[in-house]
C-alpha cells in the first residue's frame, strides 16, 4: 500500500524547488534578507578591508605620537645642570627629575593608549585581529616618534656648548632623555587592554540558537518508512 502523493497540478505555487515545465533545473530560493546593500556589507567585512582599516589606525596613531612628544617636552620636569671651569655637574645630585621625566612619559602614553583604543572601538565595534595589531603597531611607532620629538625639540644635547653659552655658575637644563626604554610599551599595552575590555563588555554578540518545538528526527507519517512512501 502506498501513500497518496500530491498531484503535479496541485503543487504549492511558491515552491522554489519545483522544476519548470520545460524541464529546467530547480533554482534555490533567494535569501530573504538579500538586498542592494548585501554585497557592500560583505565587502565591508572582507579580510582586505580589515587590513586597510588596521593600516589606517596604525598610521593615525603614529602621527599622533607628535602630540605625545610635545606634551612630554612641556610637562616633563627639567634636570638642572651647572658648569665650572673644569666640568658640568648636576646642580642637585639627589634630585628625581630624571625619574620624573620617565614617569611623565608613561602616564601620558597610558592616557593616549586608552583614548585611542576607545576611539577605535567607537568607530569600529566589530574589532578583529588586524585591528588589534594596528593598534599595537601604531602605539609603538607613536611612542618612538614621541620620544624622538621630545628629545629633538627639547633642550640641546650638546651640553658642553650650552655650558659655554650660559657661562660658569649659571644653571641650565639638561637634555630630555628617556632612561627606561620599557616606557615605549605603555601606549601599545594600554591600547590593547582597553580595546579588549571594551570588546568584551560592549562588542557585538553572536546570535543565540533558536530551539523549535518538536522531536528530532521527526516521526514518520503513517504508511511510510523512514519518511519515504512504501
Amino acid at each position: 500500500m502506498t501513500a497518496p502523493l500530491t498531484p503535479p497540478h496541485q503543487q504549492p505555487p511558491n515552491d522554489p524547488w519545483q522544476k519548470s515545465e520545460a524541464g529546467a533545473a530547480p533554482q534555490a530560493p533567494s535569501h530573504p534578507h538579500a538586498g542592494p546593500g548585501a554585497e557592500g556589507a560583505q565587502d565591508d567585512t572582507s579580510p582586505s578591508m580589515e587590513v586597510v582599516r588596521a593600516a589606517v589606525v596604525a598610521l593615525a596613531l603614529t602621527v599622533l605620537g607628535i602630540g605625545l612628544g610635545l606634551l612630554w617636552m612641556w610637562l616633563a620636569p627639567r634636570v638642572p645642570l651647572i658648569s665650572t671651569d673644569k666640568a658640568v655637574f648636576l646642580k642637585d645630585t639627589e634630585g628625581e627629575e630624571a625619574i620624573g621625566a620617565d614617569g611623565t612619559f608613561v602616564l601620558l602614553a597610558l592616557a593616549f593608549g586608552a583614548v585611542s583604543a576607545a576611539l577605535v572601538f567607537w568607530f569600529n565595534r566589530r574589532g578583529g585581529v588586524p585591528l588589534v595589531i594596528g593598534l599595537a603597531l601604531g602605539g609603538l611607532l607613536g611612542s618612538l616618534l614621541a620620544w624622538g620629538t621630545g628629545v629633538w625639540l627639547g633642550p640641546t644635547g650638546d651640553v658642553v656648548e650650552r655650558a659655554r653659552e650660559v657661562g660658569q655658575g649659571v644653571e641650565f637644563d639638561a637634555p630630555l632623555r628617556l632612561g627606561a626604554k620599557g616606557a615605549l610599551l605603555a601606549w601599545p599595552m594600554a591600547a590593547m587592554l582597553v580595546h579588549l575590555g571594551l570588546t568584551a563588555l560592549f562588542g557585538p554578540r553572536d546570535p543565540e540558537p533558536e530551539w523549535t518545538a518538536g522531536y528530532w528526527p521527526p516521526t514518520p507519517a503513517p504508511g511510510t518508512q523512514d519518511g519515504t512512501p512504501t
